[in-house]
This record gives structure tokens, sequence and C-alpha cells, in this order.
């Protein structure tokens, strides 16, 4: 498999498996804080599906045409690889779609979106105390850190909700 389609599929799925969809995923959770306004989650998923639909159809081809054999750098290439060189094309045209969706969404959530409120995930980090957009200043006052951010106890209900503030209640 050395110096063919295989190498080209292992090196996409690496990097835009993990980092465009991880960058994406970033992107989508930080968001509300960011901008204070939220996208249509609903449209949100049906990016996240079509971008995971595009990027398989686009790369796992490209693992069967290395394994049979098919050479990097070719413009031209035998007659039998066609229909693999198609339907990665075709995922190309879906993955494409893929990504023009969330900017389409969330460029329309800045203006249209709406207001988002402080911690829309319930995400147990302090920087979703802030409200969305954070001001320059972050806090009015320093918060009160009562745990790790990310420490969860499944048996209290309290480490799911994030750093409390003196006198707050649990929602």
């Amino acid at each position: 498999v050395t110096d063919t389609y295989f190498v080209i599929a292992h090196f996409h799925y690496i990097m835009v498996g993990g980092t465009v969809m991880g960058s994406l995923g970033g992107i989508h959770y930080w968001w509300p804080k960011i901008t204070g306004r939220m996208y249509p989650v609903g449209w949100a998923k049906l990016g996240a599906l079509i971008v995971f639909v595009g990027f398989n159809l686009t790369f796992f081809p490209q693992f069967i045409l290395g394994y049979l054999g098919m050479p990097r750098r070719y413009y031209a290439y035998p007659e039998e690889f066609q229909v693999l060189n198609v339907m990665s094309s075709a995922g190309a045209s879906i993955l494409g779609v893929g990504y023009i969706l969330p900017m389409v969404y969330l460029i329309w959530s800045m203006r249209y979106g709406p207001v988002a409120e402080a911690n829309p995930w319930p995400a147990t980090g302090l920087e979703w105390r802030t409200p969305s957009p954070p001001p320059p200043h972050n806090f009015s006052e320093t918060p009160v850190v009562t745990w790790e951010a990310y420490e969860f106890t499944p048996r209290d209900k309290r480490s799911l909700l994030g750093q409390l503030a003196p006198g707050d209640q649990p929602a």
C-alpha cells in the first residue's frame, strides 16, 4: 500500500477527520459565547450529518483504491478504478455542501439567531459563568470556585450544574 491511494486516504482521515471536524465542533460549541447568538441546532445536526457522509464517501473509497493498487500522483488511471473515483468525487461534492451549510447558518445567526443564554449547553467550566458575549473584564467580581471544572460525580446532581455563586440555587 506504499505510494498508493491508501496513503492519501489515511492522511485525509487524520487531517480532515481530526482537525477540520474537531474545529467545526469547537466553533459550534463556542459560537454562542463568542457571538451572543444561537444558531439553529437542527441545521447544525443536518450539517454534521452531511459532513460525515460526504467525508466517508470521499475518503473511504480511496482506501479501497489503495488496497487495489492505484498509485498516487497519476492523472490517468486504469478504467477499473473509475467507479470508486467517481464515488470519491461525488463524496467531495457532498462534503463541500456540508462545509458551506454551517457558513450560511452561522452567518445568518449573527443577525437573526436568538440571543444566547450565558450557558446554553449546561457546561461546567468557569468561562460559562460570564454573559454571552463576554465583557472585556469577564467577571464583575472574582467568582468562587468550589471544585474542578470537569469534576463530574454522577451521584451528586450539583456536579452537573457547573460552578455556582454563593446563594445560587440549582435549576
